[in-house]
C-alpha cells in the first residue's frame, strides 16, 4: 500500500511541478497579474467550477464499492454545506466574492480553455472505468489545489487584495488537503487490487495539467486582448 501512495505522492509532486511553471502562475508568485487580470481568471475558474458537484457525481457513479461512494459523499457534502465545518455551500462562497469584485457568472460564456478543462474533467469523470476518474479529479485537480491556490494568493496579494476579499481560496488550501486524500485512498485501493490501473490514473492526471495550462493560456491571451496583461514577448522575458 504504501509502494502504490508513494507513486502517487511523487506524481503529484511532479505534475505540480508542471502547473506552476506555467506563465500565468509564475507571474502571480512575482505580483505581476493585475486585478483586471485576475477578474477574467475569477469569472473562467467559476465556470468551470460550478460543474465541481457534477464531476464528483459522475465518478461516485462509476465506483465499484459502497464504501468508496461513502467516502466520496462526504466530500460531497461539504461542497454543499452540509457539514458542522462547512455550514455554507462553496459555490455561495464563490459568488460572494465576485461579488466583491464587482463580478457575476451571470452571461458569461466559457473561454476556448475553459471549454477544454470542463470537457476534459467530464470526459474522465463519467467513465465506466473510474480510475480515469479517480486520476483527473485527485492527481488533475483536487491534489493541486492548495499548491495552485498558494501561488494565487501571493499574486492577489501582490495586487493588492486583501486577504478577506479571497478566503475562498484559503478555505480550500485546507479543505482540499483532506478530499485528495479521500481520493488517494481510493486510488491506492484501486492499484491494490488492479496494478495495470494505475498507469491509468497516471495518464489522467496527466490529461487534466495539459487541459489546466490551455486554461491558463486562454486567460492570459483574453487578459492581453483586453489589455489588462502584459504582451505575450513581455512576459516570456521577465520569466
Amino acid at each position: 500500500m504504501e509502494e502504490y501512495a508513494s507513486v502517487l505522492e511523487e506524481y503529484k509532486l511532479k505534475l505540480a511541478q508542471r502547473i506552476q511553471q506555467s506563465g500565468f502562475l509564475t507571474r502571480s508568485r512575482r505580483g505581476e497579474v493585475s486585478v483586471e487580470e485576475f477578474k477574467v481568471f475569477l469569472v473562467q475558474q467559476g465556470i468551470y467550477s460550478s460543474y465541481f458537484t457534477r464531476y464528483l457525481c459522475a465518478l461516485m457513479a462509476n465506483l465499484p464499492s459502497g464504501a468508496q461512494v461513502q467516502a466520496l459523499a462526504e466530500n460531497l457534502c461539504e461542497e454543499l454545506g452540509l457539514t458542522e465545518d462547512s455550514a455554507t455551500p462553496h459555490s455561495v462562497i464563490y459568488r460572494d466574492m465576485l461579488k466583491d469584485f464587482g463580478l457575476t457568472l451571470e452571461g458569461e460564456r466559457p473561454l476556448l480553455g475553459t471549454r477544454r478543462l470542463i470537457d476534459t474533467m467530464f470526459d474522465h469523470c463519467r467513465d465506466v472505468n473510474a480510475a480515469r476518474g479517480l486520476g483527473a479529479l485527485c492527481l488533475g485537480a483536487e491534489a493541486l489545489v492548495p499548491i495552485v491556490y498558494t501561488d494565487l494568493l501571493a499574486g492577489f496579494a501582490g495586487a493588492g487584495v486583501p486577504p478577506e476579499a479571497v478566503v475562498f481560496f484559503s478555505i480550500h488550501v485546507e479543505c482540499d488537503d483532506g478530499h485528495a486524500e479521500t481520493l488517494r485512498d481510493i486510488m491506492v485501493e484501486v492499484a491494490r487490487s488492479q496494478p495495470d490501473q494505475l498507469a491509468l490514473m497516471l495518464s489522467a492526471g496527466e490529461a487534466l495539467v495539459d487541459a489546466r495550462l490551455a486554461f491558463f493560456d486562454s486567460i492570459e491571451t483574453h487578459a492581453r486582448i483586453l489589455g489588462a496583461a502584459p504582451a505575450r514577448q513581455d512576459a516570456v522575458l521577465s520569466q
